[in-house]
């Protein structure tokens, strides 16, 4: 038989749980409301039948910031929902998440206009 300690850590724990729930609940369904139902990333399209692929990211990363007008929401798959958290991880939770990539610093034709000349 679990303790009195047990139990209301027990009672704690399915509270939060069921308030998690219940607000994924809310935003997510906002969000499909709000949204055309394609990946943010990848440009994948979703239908009623794999719509449960189809993830909202926080693009804060605070998934309590809900604004009614949606601007902290996107939609992405799964694999890029997931790619997503990992590059944040990766960045040390720092919040600096780099979503473009640097500009490439070699030219491989510099040379070309001299190699052409030399018909």
């Amino acid at each position: 038989m679990p303790s009195n300690k047990s139990a209301a850590l027990d009672k704690i724990v399915a509270d939060a749980h069921r308030n998690k729930d219940q607000r994924e609940k809310g935003y997510r369904e906002k969000a499909m409301k709000m949204y055309p139902w394609i990946c943010g990333r990848c440009q994948r399209e979703f239908t009623r039948t794999n719509l449960q692929e189809l993830t909202v990211h926080h693009r804060n990363h605070d998934h309590d910031d809900n604004p009614e007008d949606g601007s902290n929401w996107e939609l992405l798959c799964l694999y890029c929902h997931d790619n997503e958290h990992q590059r944040q991880l990766e960045a040390g939770n720092s919040g600096d998440v780099k979503t473009e990539k640097a500009a490439a610093t070699h030219n491989p034709f510099a040379a070309l206009g001299g190699l052409l000349s030399k018909k």
